[in-house]
This record gives C-alpha cells, structure tokens and sequence, in this order.
C-alpha cells in the first residue's frame, strides 16, 4: 500500500506530489462513503484524536471533528479558552498532559506560527496542522485543489489567482505552495499593502488590477481581509476595498469567459464578493465544505496507518 512520505502534516512545504495524489485517491474513496446513507467506517476505531484549538474556528473545527467522526475515532476536544492555558500552563504541558491520556494524533490551531513543526519535535504523536498565525493552512489548501480537480478534471496548467489578503493569509501561502506542486499557475491580486515582500520569490506574479487578473484566470479564490491580524489599516475604507476589489455578478457576467469562484469562508457578504456571486452557479464554495470532510478523513486515516501501535 502506498504511504505518505510524512508523520505529521505540518504544512504543504512538506509534501511531494505524490503525496498530494495519494491524499486526493483516499478522498476520492471517503467522498464515496459520505454521500451512502451509512456514513462511517470503523477504520479508526482505536486511534484517539485530540483537538486543540487555540484560536476561535467554527468551519474547521467542526469538518475536522465529523471527519474523525466519519472514521469511527475516539475525540477529545479542547478549547483554549476555557482552559489552564489561560492561567499560564505552557504548550508542551498542555500537550503532554492529553498525551498522557494516550492520545495518537493531535490536530492543532494556533496563533503563532510554526508551534505545530515545535510540538511533533517534542511530542509522541502525529500532528496535523489546522493553522498556524499568517503561516500555513495545509487542509484548506488541500481541500481547494481537490475541489478544482473535481470541477476542471486536473488543477495542472490551470490559472488561479488568489484575491484579497495576501500578507495575511494562511490559506493564501498553503494554495501557493499545493497549487505550484501541481503544475498550476498562480498569481495574487490584492492593494500593494496586502502583498507580501517576499511573493515573487514564490515564482508568482502580482496583479494589481482585478479586472485584468479576472480575464487570465479560470479560478479566482477571493479572501476574506483578516481584520483581527491587523494592527494598523492597509487600505483607505472598506468601501474603497470593495470597489477595487470585490467582485459581484455584473463584473463575471462582462467576462468572456466563465471563471470559478472559491472562498475559504467566513465569507464577509458585500465586501470580497456580493450575494449573489457566492450563490450562484459559479461559486464552488459548499463544494469546497463538503470536500473538506472527505479530504480531512484521507488526511488523518493516512497518518494515522503509519503510527506506530
């Protein structure tokens, strides 16, 4: 049987290709078993889950959750707010302390980056990381591939730009990198603000003018402005933002070409996109929710074959 090349799932930087291919065979096969009218299997039966979540989530959280559900797994859910982590206890205590419950995976959210690459060298399990800061957010990435493969059949040689929030972003650097892996062309569009220096080291180039980046892609992932990350404004207003760069029926309707509308969610509704660009045939997003299930199980069942019993 094949294996991932990886314990943990820390972030796409880690993956192969292969990897990737293998994660969307295994979802394939999960898709399948979601939509029967039986909805588990007892693959995981004795793996215990634990997840940690220290910064507040609700879509994540809960796929993650039916996910493991989905695989008939043991779960302990922890909520940072309403935990010793709040009177000082640090995060290899908190960790240790569910270790010690014989936890075998941990699936982890947290603000500052790279504490998940800091946990798997401290800790006995395997851990998946559910975001961390403005770093990466390996499953979205994953989940928005698979969602393009579903729709166009491959994701090499597409065109994706992703819109928005670049600087911020996790969701935007774990795409670029999944995106590259696969052969896809990527750019970002975004107020130079919002563009981090460092992009077009990432063999990516910037587009400053929506319209124009709208016309060359197939796929336009819009971001949400991540206004809890910001200590100071990067733009004028959000009205002006929407104006330069949101994106509503009238501006799809006068391409000449039908493009794709992806959305990590929370969706900010008349800001990123209008109403009725989120519901119309156009926009994949509860694609892309119902997928993020199907990709989360193929994630943990295959860390989970490689964990030592």
């Amino acid at each position: 049987m094949s294996e991932l090349s990886v314990n943990h799932l820390l972030g796409i930087k880690y993956l192969n290709k292969k990897d990737i291919d293998l994660i969307f065979e295994t979802a394939d096969h999960f898709k399948e078993v979601i939509n029967r009218p039986i909805k588990k299997v007892p693959s995981l039966r004795d793996i215990t889950i634990a997840n940690l979540f220290f910064e507040n989530s609700t879509r994540t959280r809960l796929s993650f959750e039916l996910a493991e559900k989905r695989l008939s797994a043991d779960i302990i859910n922890f909520s940072a707010a309403s935990s010793s982590v709040k009177k000082g206890e640090t995060l290899i205590d908190t960790v240790n302390n569910i270790l010690s419950m014989k936890v075998d995976m941990v699936v982890m959210r947290h603000p500052n980056p790279g504490a998940g690459v800091f946990l798997a060298k401290h800790v006995e399990a395997s851990i998946v990381n559910a975001g961390d800061g403005a770093h990466e957010h390996p499953t979205q990435a994953l989940l928005d591939s698979y969602s393009i493969r579903e729709r166009l059949g491959e994701v090499a040689g597409k065109k994706v730009v992703i819109v928005g929030d670049i600087l911020h972003s996790r969701v935007a650097l774990s795409n670029i990198f999944a995106l590259k892996l696969q052969g896809a062309e990527v750019k970002v569009c975004g107020p130079k603000t919002l563009i981090p220096k460092y992009i077009e080291k990432l063999d990516v180039q910037v587009e400053t003018d929506l319209r124009k980046a709208l016309n060359w892609c197939d796929i336009a992932n819009m971001l949400r402005i991540q206004n809890e990350r910001m200590e100071i404004s990067y733009f004028p207003s959000t009205r002006e933002y929407t104006q330069q760069f949101g994106v509503n029926k009238k501006i799809l309707d006068s391409l000449d070409k039908e493009v794709i509308i992806m959305h990590p969610g929370p969706i900010n509704r008349g800001v990123e996109i209008t109403s009725d660009v989120a519901d119309s045939n156009h926009a994949i997003i509860l694609d892309q929710v119902q997928n993020g299930v199907a990709v989360r199980m193929a994630v943990i069942y295959l860390l989970a074959s490689k964990i030592k019993r």
